[in-house]
Formats: structure tokens, sequence, C-alpha cells
């Protein structure tokens, strides 16, 4: 890849509870781009912070043209908050980060210099993690189960923290499926991708909003949006709970007629009735998940909302559908 001599990056920031880490974080990025030295614009994506972040932002904006906010008009999601702000980005190079400011945002010179050596998506790899146990351990079983599911190899060090060039999110920016999962979506693309070993500092202010229900949640909608093994494994299920009937069946037939004992059991005979119900309501709830996602999909509602921006020459509606 041709350096460019004067790059724009942009920064993309969802921003949900951590308001008092905003001044911090700006402050950081600048010093950092402009040492590299670049041109700079951060795009900080208010996803309805809870502790009324969106003024923060406005005054931070007002401070430096270069920081642009936008107001979603709802939480609606930290991925769907990315989206938000990679569809008004301008830059040759685009960093994702989040506001917590345990990416550290002198890091992005590394990013850059590895990107500059052609690459089109550089991730940032955590080697140490300054999270809680449950944190870490969620996060390696999650990645687990889902390579499980996809059948690929993803890293747990790895999140949104990464840097990509401005024909990734352009590509990006044609991926309009409800269900989101940022760094997920970069693998699939396939560009040329590769990842460094980055610093991870500690949460400075707030605690992360990822609870055991959203993760679980989170979980189900990015195995469900890029995988139908679950069906698959329902099938085999299925029919190897039918086989192994099937097997107990004829044993019971012979018992019966070859050797005059009597089928009795009629305990046996009500629990594997609850049994197969059981099974079969799963498989039911799976199958319902799929069609439950295939409906949000047709609706085709728009990822997100705008409520208010920063920037004087744009409106109140979406930039893409």
């Amino acid at each position: 890849m041709v350096e460019n001599k004067n790059p724009l990056i942009s920064v993309v920031i969802p921003v949900y509870g951590c308001q008092k880490c905003l001044h911090e974080l700006c402050n950081r990025i600048k010093s950092t781009i402009e040492a590299i030295p670049a041109q700079y614009e951060i795009i900080l994506v208010n996803d309805a912070s809870p502790d009324n972040a969106w003024p923060t932002i406005k005054a931070l904006s007002n401070e430096d043209k270069q920081i642009r906010g936008f107001n979603l008009a709802r939480n609606f999601g930290q991925h769907h908050a990315i989206t938000a702000g990679l569809d008004y980005t301008n830059g040759d190079f685009i960093v994702v980060m989040d506001c917590d400011l345990q990416d550290r945002p002198e890091e992005i010179k590394k990013l850059y210099e590895k990107a500059l050596e052609g690459y089109e998506v550089v991730f940032g790899k955590r080697m140490e993690r300054k999270d809680t146990w449950f944190k870490r351990i969620s996060s390696r079983a999650f990645y687990r189960i889902y390579d499980y599911f996809t059948g690929g190899a993803s890293d747990h060090t790895v999140a949104n923290y990464s840097m990509v060039t401005k024909k990734v999110v352009e590509g990006y920016r044609h991926m309009r499926e409800q269900n989101r999962f940022f760094p997920l979506f970069l693998q699939w693309m396939g560009f040329e991708s590769t990842s460094i070993a980055i610093e991870h500092d500690a949460r400075k202010e707030g605690k992360s909003s990822y609870n055991l229900k959203k993760l679980i949640t989170l979980a189900t909608d990015a195995i469900i949006s890029q995988s139908n093994k679950p069906l698959r494994l329902s099938i085999q299920f299925g029919f190897l709970i039918s086989s192994v009937s099937f097997i107990y069946g004829m044993y019971l037939f012979g018992r019966y007629f070859f050797l005059a004992e009597p089928v009795q059991g009629w305990t046996s005979v009500m629990v594997s009735i609850y049994f197969i119900g059981g099974l079969i309501f799963f498989n039911f709830g799976i199958l319902g998940l799929y069609i439950g996602k295939i409906f949000n999909e047709t609706k085709d509602r728009p990822l997100y909302l705008i409520k208010d921006t920063t920037d004087k020459e744009e409106n109140q509606t979406n930039k893409r559908s």
C-alpha cells in the first residue's frame, strides 16, 4: 500500500455509560493521530447512554469541529451504533474502539503502521486483558461455541478495536442485516487481515453493560445469523432418538413373542413420552428462532435512527437505509 502523506484517520466510538471518559479519550486520540502525523475525525455515537452523555458530546464538538456527534433515538445496541458511525466516516483509515479507555488510544499508531504494510484489516490482540474473570471466561466460551457451530477459528483476544481501510468500510456498508457483530463481519468479508499485540487497560468508569443474559442473547444471535448447524444437529439428534426407540421397540417385540414376557412399565412409557415431547418442543424452539430472525429481516427496518447530530449539513434521517 502506498502511504498517503496526509491521511485522514476516522475514529468511530459507540458511547454508552462512559460520559466521564470522553474528554480524556478525545484528547488522547488527537495527540496520538497528530503525532503520526495525520488528519483526524472522531465520531461519537451516543447509544442512549444512561449517564446523559449527549450534552458532553455536543460540548466536545463545539470545541473541536473534527469531533462529530450522532445521537441515536434509542438504545439500538453497540454493533448498530458502530454501523451508524461507519456510515458517516470519511477517512482513508478507520478505527473502531470502545469508549471506556480500556482500548488505549496510543495503540492507534501501531495499528496504522501495520496497515501501511498492505493489510486491509488490522485487529488489536489484548494479550493481557484487564477485565473481570467473568468477562474473560465468558468471552473465551463465546468464541469456542461460535467456532463449533460455524466451523471458524476465532481469536478470543480480539474484539472491536481495529483499523480498516476505506475499501473495507464501503463493503461493510452493504451488509444491512439486523443481527450484527462487527469483528465477525470483518472476518467474513475476507479482506487481507492480521493482528498485533496491544496493551489493554482496566476500565476507568462504570461497568460493562454485557451481563449474562445479554451475552447469551448476543451468542444466540451471532450463531443463528452465521450458521444453520443447530438445525442440522436437531435433525441428527432426532434421527438418533428414533433409531434408539426403534431398536428398543424391536427388543420388546422379541421378548413378548419369543419369550412370552409381558411388556410392563407404565412409568417408563410416560417418561419416554415426556422426553420425546420435550425434544419436539426444543426443536420447534430452534426452528422458531430462525423463523423469527427471518421475520425481522423481512420488515426491512432501518438499523438505527438518528435523533440529533452535531453535523450542520446533516439532517435527522439516516444516510443509509
